[in-house]
């Protein structure tokens, strides 16, 4: 009998869990960046200073690392921090890396201030370091925007990009949020099944309203809808899922290198059920104006379909939408759109997850016209039991 494609993968996802559950530990490797080492200086240009900068004061981001997760340690495993070296000779082991594979700095003149817009994206990913297959992945990121009355330079983005790294204010950083996702996350004990966004599509009114930093590299705003999307529902309920991986991995293949040099290549595992993302516009209208000023509601709209692709098996299939009220002193002449549209696809993805983890709302009801959504509900919050 000739193998297919799935029982091969069902073969390798039985190792993987028999690898998994026979792990006492889990490896931490670090800081990782996603994609082709030669790129990695081009692409993560403000990442790689503040690395560097830490290191020569002693200060190492692994070591800061390392620190948060033995402050604050995993519930589900124990945590080897002695890194890749210790694994020689191994025949199982499971790694963590906190895996970066995004960063957006920006500045645009607007009127008589200048925006700002600084976002880190990354993966905190386990993986098989013997077959080098992803096991799974939590999605997070910090995006941090601002106006300032000046064009500023480039100490002050690098300043702006420091701060994704440690927090603002209450916010955490990335350092934190990769500890926090750590101390919650599990590794498979059974045969996994993998969650992955694996289609994204904006429509033309959509497009025409993104800032020239999603729109100007093919791919961008795509990545940036699907990262959004999968941090929502992954932190909402603590959901793995395979990373979406267009513009840094080629066919099921994902390289990445870690701070200490190491190159290696990942497989990445077919995903069981596949989501695609259809965001065909974004509106906002005048809804009140008094002397001190205007408010407006920021609408976003978006169709999300989570399916089966064996069997066509759809278990979330509706339009939904979601308003954000943004209020405009009357002193401002001048509006930039797109945070308020950002708050408002951010807040539509945040809702539906809320609702997906069994926090149901009034919301999600007045979002969508399906009349078998509480179905389509329970339905999706079963399948993501399985993918935990």
């Amino acid at each position: 009998m000739i193998p297919t494609l799935r029982s091969l993968w069902l073969v390798a996802g039985l190792l993987l869990a028999a690898s998994a559950s026979q792990a006492a530990s889990v490896t931490f490797a670090g800081l990782s960046y996603s994609g082709d080492s030669k790129s990695i200086p081009a692409r993560f240009p403000y990442s790689l200073r503040l690395e560097k900068a830490q290191a020569s004061r002693g200060n190492a981001l692994n070591k800061q690392l390392a620190a948060k997760l033995a402050a604050d340690k995993p519930r589900h495993f124990e945590l080897n921090p002695q890194g890749l070296t210790s694994l020689k000779g191994q025949d199982q082991a499971v790694v963590a890396t906190l895996l970066i594979t995004g960063e957006t700095v920006s500045a645009e003149r607007f009127g008589d201030v200048a925006k700002l817009m600084t976002q880190v994206r990354a993966q905190a990913m386990f993986f098989d370091f013997k077959s080098m297959t992803v096991l799974r992945s939590y999605p997070l990121s910090f995006a941090y925007l601002d106006l300032i009355d000046h064009y500023p330079n480039e100490r002050e983005m690098q300043e702006r990009f420091a701060t994704l790294y440690y927090g603002d204010q209450d916010k955490p950083g990335i350092l934190q949020r990769f500890a926090d996702v750590m101390r919650d996350a599990t590794v498979p004990d059974q045969v996994p099944r993998f969650l992955q966004v694996a289609k994204v599509r904006l429509g033309d009114d959509a497009r025409k309203e993104l800032p020239p930093e999603l729109a100007r590299t093919p791919g961008t705003a795509e990545t940036w809808a699907a990262d959004l999307f999968a941090e929502n529902l992954s932190s909402k309920t603590g959901v793995p899922l395979l990373p979406y991986t267009k513009g840094y991995a080629i066919g099921n293949t994902l390289s990445m290198r870690v701070s200490e040099g190491d190159v290696f290549m990942l497989k990445l595992p077919e995903a069981d059920y596949a989501i695609t993302l259809d965001i065909p516009k974004f509106r906002h209208i005048k809804s009140g104006e008094v002397p001190a000023g205007t408010s407006y509601i920021y609408g976003a709209y978006a169709h999300v379909n989570i399916q089966e692709p064996v069997s066509g098996k759809n278990y979330l299939d509706a339009d939904f939408k979601n308003g954000e009220v943004k209020l405009v002193p009357a002193s401002q002449d001048t509006i930039d759109d797109f945070p308020a549209y950002h708050e408002a696809i951010k807040g539509l993805f945040a809702k539906l997850a809320d609702n997906l983890a069994g926090n149901r709302s009034d919301w999600l009801k007045s979002s969508t016209a399906a009349s078998d959504i509480d179905k389509q509900i329970h339905s999706t919050q079963q399948l993501l039991k399985a993918c935990k």
